[in-house]
């Protein structure tokens, strides 16, 4: 059998997803390379939703059509979130260029939505059924709010390994570049709930909170990120009307001027 060939692409030739994030595409060397699965972590109130709903936004600008899978939440609450926008247009929505759409209706249409466990065959007719929205719709980026509450249904690290490696396949096979958002509590010494998603995923940001002189200030890190260098700095992170704002931390806990 004759060996297959394999191209190896040089990580400064790799195409970018600019984010549009100017902090994180700085600390990305120009943004999340094209087809990557990121899975942007952390505990309640760290910024997760509202730097992943940015990323489609900006897509959205730059004519990208981008959708939000929202797992717990309607989406008319994830939309009030970036209508405060400085940035943000409604035509993006009229347009069709950003998107949502609420997992419990795919269980719904599915038949399973209060089933406690999915089964391998349930798992694989959800990862096709989000592969045909990204298709029909040419979707580029695409986030899943949270991967962790899908997890939840899945039950085994088996099912997990399964859904998330099938899911990012899939979506990279199609050019899009997703965000998986990922919930962990404060104590939780690994970047996910299971262990699993964090060793798959492409890369990997982490959000978190941080106690300075009274103040609990938001932060945020790189640990990893597929096809690209990247600096491993941890940055403090602002939620403000003109988008996600990063300033560099100091060793010392301080900030950088």
């Amino acid at each position: 059998m004759a060996e297959k060939q394999l191209t190896i692409v040089p990580d400064r030739k790799r195409e970018r997803c600019v984010t549009g994030i100017e902090g994180l595409d700085t600390i990305l060397n120009g943004g999340i390379p094209r087809g990557n699965s990121v899975l942007v972590t952390g505990s309640c109130g760290t910024g997760k939703t509202t730097l992943s709903l940015e990323f489609l936004v900006h897509g959205a600008l730059q004519g990208e059509n981008c959708l939000f899978i929202s797992v717990t939440e309607a989406s008319e609450k994830m939309l009030n979130n970036i209508v405060p926008y400085d940035f943000f247009e409604d035509r993006l929505i009229d347009e069709g260029k950003l998107l949502f759409v609420d997992m419990p209706d795919i269980y719904d249409e599915m038949d399973i939505l209060h089933k406690s466990e999915f089964s391998f065959e349930e798992i694989n007719e959800i990862v096709e059924r989000i592969s045909d929205l990204v298709e029909k719709g040419n979707i580029k980026r695409l986030v899943v709010d949270s991967v962790t509450s899908v997890c939840f249904q899945l039950k085994t690290e088996e099912k997990i390994r399964d859904f998330i490696l099938n899911l990012m396949k899939t979506l990279s096979a199609k050019g899009c570049t997703s965000i998986l958002v990922s919930e962990i509590s404060p104590e939780e010494p690994r970047y996910s709930l299971y262990g699993v998603e964090e060793a798959i995923a492409d890369g990997i940001v982490m959000m978190g909170n941080l106690e300075r002189q009274g103040d609990l200030l938001r932060t945020l890190q790189v640990v990893k990120m597929r096809g690209t260098e990247h600096s491993r700095a941890k940055y403090v992170l602002d939620l403000t009307p003109v988008g996600v704002l990063l300033v560099p931390l100091l060793k010392g806990g301080g900030l950088e001027d």
